[in-house]
Parts: C-alpha cells; structure tokens; sequence
C-alpha cells in the first residue's frame, strides 16, 4: 500500500511541475517533464524485482522502439499546432500514436517473442 501511495505522490509531483513550468518563462521546458523517466524507474524496478535482468534489457530495448510513436506524435503536433484546432490537433496526433504503438506492439511481438 505504501509504494501505491508513493507512485501516486510521484505522478502528481510530475504534474504539480509541468502546471508551474508551464506558466514560466520556460514554458517549453514543461514538454521535457514528461520525458524523465519516473515512470520507467518504477517499472524497471518491478520488472528486475520480478524477472530478473534478461527481462529488464527486453524492456529496455522495448522502451527505445517506443521512442518511434511518440516521436510521431510530436511531429504531428508541430505540424498540425497553427493549421487546426488544439482538440483537432491533439486528436490527431493521438490517433497516429494509437496506430504507430499498436503496429510496434504487433512487431514486437512477431519478432521478438
């Protein structure tokens, strides 16, 4: 119960920071918040704890192709930001993410399982 509440203490420090940067004078610092491995630390912590090391380097490696749907949701957003609506925009971007994540999810899967 105590690494639950630690996690949620965790993720809402992570939020409280990108809601301060964001209405600072390095607002664009708010995008590289999200990018701190909090998350990841605590999975590769459960992962190492519970399958060992060799489990830990196939999460790893997983966690390196996973930088390819988000770097698509990036673009589309840069593109997308001054041509239609934020829901629009963001909606988008999302949709290419879903797609991009569940086509790695399915490589992964066919190659490395």
């Amino acid at each position: 119960m105590l690494s639950l509440f630690f996690k949620c203490s965790l993720g809402a420090a992570v939020v409280l920071l990108i809601s301060i940067l964001s209405k600072s004078k390095v607002f664009f610092i708010a995008g590289l918040v999200p990018l701190f491995p909090t998350f990841a630390l605590i999975a590769h912590v459960i992962v190492f704890q519970q399958l060992g090391t060799e489990a830990l380097r196939k999460t790893a490696l997983f966690g390196l192709w996973s930088l390819i749907p988000y770097f698509l949701y990036l673009f589309v957003v840069y593109l997308l930001a001054t041509r239609v609506s934020i829901f629009s925009c963001l909606s988008v971007a999302t949709v290419c993410w879903l797609v991009a994540a569940a086509g790695l999810i399915y490589g992964w899967n066919h190659f490395y399982s």
